[in-house]
């Protein structure tokens, strides 16, 4: 009875999980009225869904279409408030925005980022807490990690496409460790970053160009232990280019970064960084999508070597960045350890770890 009881369960589940009133319900469907019914053009507007309330852009002044899509839109149940509004008229682009083929239109404090977030790169800001088996040279035993961290947008010029644009963030993430096997939990090892990023979108591909500082500081109960490794001061900024292709369901990125200032001053300073991701679309166990990827590193440092991270799990909520979701994933990492003062030390780490996305 309790496992007919469970199958049933797993099989209604994609049917559960459709949330009439969730932002992603309405903007598909709100999609569709304007499109099949009213005729607009895809490219003729914008649409935005926040909390229940939808704001619709014109992008050419129409009081009958204005007139018409208000009075469609307000019958949707489950639509808490609507507008239709027309885009200010942009300045004449210039060259350089016609090359990238953004439009005169701005949005500042904009939702999200146009380049989307790694899923298996450690050092991601994001928020997660993750508990790991964890192996080096010299001991193992049970690794919790934690990060608080985000990209927040600034100001974005809107690209001539939807999704398409230019946009300055900044962001922030603190990434810390804890010795699960010690009485007290004892913090090993906290890194703090802090960056700017100017990301790029333009259809399928996009950049993103960053400048960051990182410092790592060991914990003070790992530092009162009788046995404990030599302090380092590591500290550094960097410059970060990547390049990211979608197709469909799966997206290749690529790029390198280059230490402009370090301590110690003896750091090699370049590194290549690419990986592969799979972001599913369409709803599995309780309406989560399948998503996953693998990151790789490769620092002058370390001699070229290559350190592997590889995630896998299930993806609940709104799939775009800016919305909330939250994600839990199988983990596992080999190489050079990513946490701060440890860099020099090979490890190998597996686990399960919670994320989630605002």
């Amino acid at each position: 009875m309790c496992a007919a009881a469970i199958m049933l369960l797993l099989l209604a589940s994609p049917a559960l999980a459709l949330d009439r009133s969730s932002d992603e319900f309405l903007a598909g469907y709100i999609t569709s009225i304007v499109e099949r019914e009213l005729h607009w053009e895809s490219g003729s507007y914008r649409l935005k869904v926040v909390g229940g309330a939808a704001t619709v852009t014109l992008l050419k002044d129409d009081p009958e279409r204005r007139k018409a899509g208000e009075e469609h839109l307000r019958a949707i149940e489950g639509l808490k408030e609507v507008a239709v509004v027309v885009a200010p008229a942009p300045g004449e682009p210039g060259a350089v925005s016609r090359f990238l083929g953004v439009t005169g239109e701005v949005d500042p404090l904009p939702m999200g980022d146009v380049f989307r977030p790694l899923i298996a790169d450690p050092k991601q800001p994001r928020f997660f807490v993750s508990l790991n088996r964890y192996d080096s040279s010299l001991r193992k035993f049970t690794l919790a990690s934690v990060g608080f961290g985000e990209t927040f947008g600034l100001y974005r010029f809107i690209g001539t496409r939807e999704g398409d644009g230019l946009q300055l963030s900044i962001e922030g993430a603190l990434f810390a460790q804890f010795d699960m096997n010690s009485a007290s939990h004892d913090l090993i090892n906290a890194d703090y970053t802090v960056g700017i990023p100017v990301t790029y979108r333009s259809g399928d591909n996009s950049l993103r160009f960053r400048i960051y500082h990182q410092s790592s500081h060991l914990g003070d109960e790992f530092l009162l232990r009788v046995v404990h490794p030599q302090r380092i001061n590591l500290s550094f900024e960097s410059v970060e280019l990547l390049y990211s292709r979608e197709w469909r369901s799966w997206r290749l990125y690529g790029g390198g970064e280059y230490l402009i200032h370090k301590e110690p001053a003896e750091l090699k300073p370049g590194s290549f960084h690419w990986g592969l991701e799979y972001l599913g679309l369409k709803p599995l166990l309780f309406g989560g999508r399948l998503v996953g990827g693998v990151d790789l590193k490769s620092m002058e440092e370390h001699g070229w070597d290559t350190d592997i991270s590889a995630k896998a799990g299930l993806e609940f909520g709104q799939p775009d960045p800016g919305h909330r979701r939250l994600r839990i994933a199988a983990q596992w990492y080999k190489g050079f350890d990513p946490h701060g003062q440890f860099y020099n030390n090979r490890i190998e780490y597996y686990g399960l770890e919670l994320a989630l996305g605002f």
